[in-house]
């Protein structure tokens, strides 16, 4: 039996399907798979960040849904299905109430219960394993559910791939020790390389960062694309990781017995690193080379706020040729969240000399220092680049406008709180493994997997009786995959001018048939051939609209996306209909073999 006629088929008519495609692109759409899904009539906006689907939508949705299914179902997960509407008592056990901060959508009830709609369901699970098993006996567990989330996101932007409600499958593993963990994130690991195949997406594995989920391993699947969110870096090794979790290189610890003492200079009219690397080169000249911002200890100044609403001041200190990267400060300092610093932060602290602070009204922590009305502060927490090792000498801020000190010695002359990773990540940086120089590219991030560990199940208490009969925490999985993200995923990467280009194995149809022309003939011949490919187990669009001229059939055609284009029109007369794949060359195929032709055609593109 062929892969074809394995499957049902169906056959959608434009005259009766409920679609409208447009001409014009949407006012609010920055990106292709947001322009293209509403002209081509699969979903509508309900407001910012928030989309309504539609029955073609729906349609590519559920394809990608039954593939997550079957390979779910495959590893042996179970699926379940929890309520969006959860309590806050969960949440608040494990912090994730207060660290959420404004990204969750909290509510009350009548009797001013608080409720929130899921961001996600760790506690649920760890809760719903929790009542239910006991014994060591009913382990390893996986399960998984296919469900709305909601995230209160502040700029939702690119239609589904950054909203405010979206479609997850998150999945969650329940073993008795670490090695059933690690085996069964391999299994969700391949699980997910074999969705992603099966969709016909690209995919990049890179290292993460755990964020706000915790836990000790994180991976991303990430769907190359310029219009991608994420930023991720590879070598020629094979080294690959989300920016965030770049780990800087340390260079070693250098000696400096022969260090000249510091010294202060007078360095007018020199708040920026480009002024100051020229002063120091016209009034400072080294005998060696000249003077680089690479020389320089930038202090960036950063007003940090924990998601109890307490906010602190941080510096941030790193070599003048860098820039802090706040989505890497951010992913370093999590769940908390970062900003420049305000004018009014520096009025509050005016041992904080704009454009000439240097680490001697800095950390360590508890430690002191006189501002100039002769108060005294607590030093601001410092933290430093991983590059910023001791022994290494720089040019930086004396804490008095218009000066700057030289062969300032780290370890000897300054020390922070601790090493930060928060400086930008750029091409041509070392692999942290050695494995060649990275080169930046942009992704749209569409599976995420975590090692959890015990975090949950030691808050909300899951435990089980282990083979000697004494308690045991249950360490923890979890494997989240935004369906709709990966939807909008395959719209940004199968598209051109005219249109959306689906893989066969998620289009709405696998062929659409084009009926051109005003005679009877031409319409009881397609007629014919869109119920023979139906009955042949092929899904078929069929625009039998009569009083529709072919110029916006054709368009209409080529913006749906469908793998495979039929026309019957002018060729009839000599037996033939025109084959068009959406992408490739077009042919002329009789009409008595169109059926078999076309029906082939599917079947090969189904196969890969």
């Amino acid at each position: 039996m062929s892969i074809v006629s394995c499957r049902s088929g169906d056959l959608l008519r434009l005259s009766s399907l409920f679609v409208r495609t447009l001409r014009e692109d949407p006012a609010d759409a920055e990106v292709a798979s947001h322009r293209l899904l509403v002209r081509a009539g699969y979903i509508r906006r309900a407001a910012p960040g928030i989309y309504s689907w539609l029955p073609l939508g729906l349609r590519v949705l559920a394809k990608v849904e039954a593939v997550v299914r079957e390979e779910m179902n495959a590893i042996g997960a179970q699926e379940v299905h929890f309520p969006a509407l959860l309590p806050k008592e969960p949440y608040e056990a494990t912090g994730r109430w207060t660290e959420y901060g404004p990204n969750i959508f909290r509510l009350q009830d009548r009797k001013e219960g608080d409720y929130l709609l899921a961001p996600t369901h760790e506690e649920m699970f760890t809760l719903l394993v929790k009542d239910l098993y006991s014994s060591y006996k009913d382990l390893p567990l996986a399960l998984y559910q296919i469900q709305t989330k909601y995230r209160d996101e502040a700029r939702p932007r690119a239609g589904l791939i950054r909203g405010r409600e979206f479609i997850m499958k998150d999945a969650y593993s329940f073993d008795v020790d670490d090695a059933g963990l690690a085996a069964a994130y391999e299994r969700q690991r391949g699980a997910y390389q074999r969705i992603f195949d099966r969709l016909g997406l690209e995919y990049v594995i890179v290292s993460a960062t755990s964020g706000a989920m915790g836990g000790s391993r994180s991976e991303e699947f990430l769907s190359p694309s310029p219009i991608g969110e994420d930023t991720f870096v590879r070598s020629p090794g094979g080294y690959a990781a989300n920016v965030e979790a770049v780990v800087t290189p340390a260079p070693d610890p250098v000696p400096y017995d022969d260090a000249p003492a510091a010294h202060v200079e007078d360095t007018p009219d020199t708040p920026t690193i480009e002024t100051l690397v020229a002063c120091a080169n016209e009034s400072f000249p080294r005998p060696d080379r000249a003077w680089t911002a690479a020389d320089t200890l930038k202090n960036v100044v950063l007003a940090v706020t924990h998601p109890d609403g307490r906010r602190e001041l941080v510096v941030v200190g790193l070599p003048g040729d860098r820039d802090v990267d706040v989505k890497r400060l951010e992913a370093a300092l999590a769940p908390a969240e970062a900003a420049p610093a305000t004018d009014a932060d520096f009025a509050a602290h005016p041992e904080l000399v704009k454009g000439y602070l240097g680490p001697s009204v800095l950390g360590p922590q508890g430690e002191q220092v006189e501002t100039p009305a002769g108060d005294k502060v607590s030093k601001i927490r410092y933290l430093l680049d991983p590059r910023v090792v001791p022994g290494t000498r720089w040019i930086t801020g004396a804490d008095e406008p218009g000066k700057h000190v030289f062969d300032l010695v780290a370890g000897r002359d300054f020390a922070a709180d601790g090493a930060i990773e928060a400086a930008d990540v750029r091409a041509g940086d070392p692999a942290p493994d050695g494995s060649g120089p990275l080169e930046l590219a942009r992704g749209i991030e569409i599976g995420h997997i975590f090692q959890l560990g015990r975090l949950y199940a030691e808050a909300l208490g899951l435990t089980v009786l282990d083979e000697n009969g004494k308690q045991a925490v249950v360490t923890m999985g979890s494997y989240g995959i935004g369906v709709t993200r990966v939807l909008a995923a395959l719209a940004e990467a199968n598209h051109d001018d005219k249109g959306l280009a689906w893989p066969a194995e998620v289009a709405p149809a696998h062929v659409h048939v084009v009926a051109t022309g005003k005679g009877t003939d031409v319409f009881d011949a397609a007629e014919r051939l869109a119920s023979g490919l139906v009955a042949e187990g092929v899904e078929v669009i069929y625009d039998d609209r009569p009083k529709v001229s072919p110029g916006v059939k054709f368009a209409d055609a080529e913006l749906l996306g469908a793998p495979l284009i039929v026309v019957v029109g002018r060729g009839l007369v000599e037996g033939v209909v025109e084959l068009r794949p959406r992408s490739g060359a077009s042919r002329q195929v009789p009409l008595s073999e169109a059926v078999a032709t076309v029906a082939g055609e599917v079947e090969a593109l189904l196969a890969g």
